[in-house]
Parts: C-alpha cells; structure tokens; sequence
C-alpha cells in the first residue's frame, strides 16, 4: 500500500492505491502555497488517514525535479520551489518519496490503464490551461529521475504562416521566457490570443469552440489556424518517438471534434501512415495524476522488497 498525492497550486488531492486500478481518494485539501511547514503538515495529515504506514509516497507535481540539482521547478508553490524537494520530503516525513510531474503521470496512466494500454510507445499530452507532455517507453518514464524530456510545447517553434489561405500569426510572448512556444498559442488562453488576433473579438475557448461546432465562420478560421500550427510539431514528435498512440488530456480534449481535427492533420504529416486515429482522447478524465503516482509508487515498493530481500 502507498500513499499518492496530485498536487497543484490550488488543491491537494491525495489517495490511498494498492494497484493501478484500485485507489481510494481522500477529501481535497487547500495547497499552502507559501508555508513549507503547513505543506508537509497537510501531506502527513492524508498520510496518517491512510491508517497503516504506507510503502512510500508518490507525488505528481504541476512542475519538474531538475536532474542535474535535484531541486524542484515549480513556480506556483513558492514554498517548494527551489528545494531538494524529495530529500527535503523524506526526512520530514520518514517515508520513501517519488516525485514526478503532472504531464508525466498522465502519460504513465494512460499507458497503464488508459487509452494507451498495450501499446510499447506511449507520448501523451496535455492541452489545456498549459501545453506539456511526456513519453513512455515500456512501461517506464523516460524521466525516471527529474527532467524536461517531453516539453513539446516550449521553445520557438510555433509558425509565422498558418491556414488555408495562409494567415499571419505572431509570436506570442510565453510563461517561459521564450516567444513562438506552442504553449502560447496552443493553450486554451493561446486559442483565445490566436482568436482576437485573426478577428479583433475577444471569446473565451468555451465559446470559440462551441462557435465552430455550430458553423461559425469566424471560430473554423480561427480553428483552422490554430490545428495547422499544432500538427506540425506533434507531427515532429510522433517521428522523433515512434510513439503508436498520442492520448490527449486537459480541458480542450475535451472537444471529441478537435482532437479529431488534429488528428486527420497530423496523420497526413507523419512518415508511418495509420489507418486509424493515433491522436486521441485520454481515457483516465479523472484524476490522471493520481493514477499515474501511484503506478510509479506501488512500482518503486516493488522495487525495495526485491532489494530488502536480497539481502
């Protein structure tokens, strides 16, 4: 038995797994965002709900563990951000702890009991208040130790032309640092800058999208656009990975018609050619990131009885 935890800078969401497909949820609790004390107290108080004393603890992360300082990245909790977030962890809590973001669990979830279940490839993304994505291979993160393999969405790539005809697209200015990120274009508020950009009207993704559901010609412009610009760099990454299946997760997977869009346009891009949908809705809609823990946890339990029994 393991304790997992899904936590973001708003809510943390903690659950009790003893396999993949049997975790029990705990009530939410407020993430206290500035006071590392009140952090760790919080996640000892869903620790000691869980009754026994668990194997280890998991913990998904909307940021990254740098591999070269093991420190974490993770601008919305000040309280965490910066520190040996897991050695910090085990010494207050006594426990084993793993740490891995959020996009990466998801991608872990779906490959072990979502939509991606059986396929040897899995990249999966995110596509909603941000743009992330991570890449699984066997089974296994390529970020078993921290990392920034799978960020898609960052760096200068997004294009200047987009559409048919041709439309001219800034490159908009990113969380990041960088300008051009497919992050901030791609993102719902991405979707929603490309919409004023085209048009001068200012909607919010909710309503661009159901607009293009209900025949809008400003909102299929503005899709149009905007799936052009996505393909191409999706497109990249399923040639670089060879991934077979490309779950999609976050608010805008939401639209089944989208994801399908994206999907006809990528398959027309790509080197390997499929005769079915690669591009996909995710199937885990609930809390991803706690699935995705708690496969990582329950594997690293595993993993130290192997090795206390060697001994």
């Amino acid at each position: 038995m393991i304790v997992c935890f899904d936590i973001g800078g708003t809510a943390i969401k903690g659950a009790v797994a003893f396999s993949a497909d049997d975790i029990r949820p705990f009530p939410r609790h407020p993430t206290p965002i500035h006071d590392f004390d009140a952090f760790v107290a919080t996640l000892a108080s869903v620790i000691a709900e869980a009754g026994e004393r668990p194997d280890c603890v998991a913990i998904s992360i909307a940021g990254v563990i740098d591999p070269d300082t093991s420190n974490a990245v993770v601008a919305n909790i000040p309280c965490i951000h910066g520190r040996p977030l897991q050695a910090d962890l085990e010494q207050r809590l006594g426990l084993p702890v793993i740490i891995a973001n959020d996009a990466d669990c998801f991608v872990l979830a779906e490959a072990s009991i979502g939509a991606a279940k059986g396929h040897r490839v899995v990249f999966g993304i995110i596509l909603g208040t941000g743009v992330g994505g991570g890449l699984v291979i066997d089974g296994k993160l390529i970020n078993s130790d921290g990392g920034f393999a799978g960020e898609w969405g960052h760096g200068p790539i997004s294009a200047t032309e987009a559409g048919d005809p041709p439309a001219r697209v800034p490159r908009f200015q990113c969380g990041c640092g960088q300008k051009g990120c497919i992050d901030a274009i791609c993102s719902a508020r991405g979707l929603e800058k490309l919409h004023q950009h085209l048009h001068g009207e200012a909607l919010t993704s909710e309503e661009i999208l159901s607009d293009w559901q209900k025949g809008d010609p400003l909102a299929a412009r503005t899709i149009d656009v905007y799936v052009d610009i996505i393909a191409d760099p999706l497109a990249l990454v399923i040639n670089l990975t060879g991934t077979t299946i490309l779950p999609v997760g976050g608010g805008l997977s939401n639209v089944p018609a989208l994801i399908a869009a994206i999907d006809t346009a990528v398959r027309t891009r790509i080197l390997r050619r499929f005769e079915k949908p690669i591009v996909i809705p995710a199937e885990c809609r609930v809390e991803p990131g706690l699935i995705g823990a708690a496969v990582l946890g329950l594997t690293a339990a595993k993993d130290m009885d192997k090795r206390a029994r060697t001994v």
